[in-house]
Order: C-alpha cells, then structure tokens, then sequence
C-alpha cells in the first residue's frame, strides 16, 4: 500500500501537536474538561494518523513502545494513586496534595487525582493505540 506524501508530510507535523494538546488535557483536566481519558484517546489520535500515513509495521520500529507493558503501568499508577489513601489510614482513592518547591521552577501541586489521572492516560493511549495497531496489521495482512 502506497501512502500519499501529503499524508506523510501533515502526519509529521500533527504528531507532536496532538500529543502537546493530549498533555494540555492531562494537565487541565481534573478542574476542567479534559483529564486522562480525554487526553489519552487525543495521544493515541496521534498514533491513528502515523498509522494511516506509514503503515503499522514502520510505526512500530520508528516507536518501540510495548504497549501491553505501558497499559500495566498505567494501571500500576492509577491503582497506586488510589492506595495512597489507605496507606495513610483514610478511604481508598482519598485526595492528597504536595506542594514541593524545585529550584528554578517554583512551587508545584502534585495530587493522587493528577496521578490517577496519569495511569488513566497511559491505559487509554497504550489501549487504543495498540487495538490500532493490530486492526491495520491485519489489514496489511490480508492486502497481501
């Protein structure tokens, strides 16, 4: 199969744009419109794009990402988040916050829910982009 160079040409420029507006989603998305499974399924968009204009296999060796792994990170995070509570004698999934100060940055708020969202994000990404990834393998498959 023969991808167009214009397709080629928008996917390489698009990628970078879409996964900044996936973690833009991330980011916003506990207060606001957004959060990981928003911002996953927009990552993985990424991925869809790449697809269409390269094939799967050659996105595959250009990525080198194992997505079965990264979906059980993603939910060691998201579970992870979730235990903090009870590991300081609250419920399960209770909200936490640290405020640490870095050098050069400033103070920063870090929450269990930013966390969980995380985990949410990297299992929507690596879940979908992997479905992805199988249906158009098989689909070059069966073009050969």
């Amino acid at each position: 199969m023969t991808q167009s160079l214009f397709l080629r040409f928008l996917a390489r420029m698009m990628m970078p744009v879409l996964i900044l507006f996936s973690l833009f989603l991330l980011l916003r998305g506990h207060n606001e419109p957004g959060g990981g499974f928003v911002g996953g399924l927009v990552g993985a968009g990424s991925i869809v794009l790449m697809t269409l204009a390269y094939g799967a296999d050659e996105v595959r060796q250009r990525l080198r990402i194992d997505f079965l792994r990264a979906m059980f990170y993603g939910l060691a995070i998201a579970l992870g988040a979730g235990v903090i509570g009870l590991v300081r004698g609250v419920a399960f999934q209770d909200a936490f916050w640290w405020a640490p100060f870095i050098q050069g940055i400033g103070r920063i708020e870090i929450s269990t829910p930013l966390l969980f969202d995380i985990g949410v994000y990297i299992v929507v990404f690596s879940v979908t982009s992997s479905i992805v990834m199988n249906m158009a393998e098989e689909g070059e498959r069966e073009d050969h």
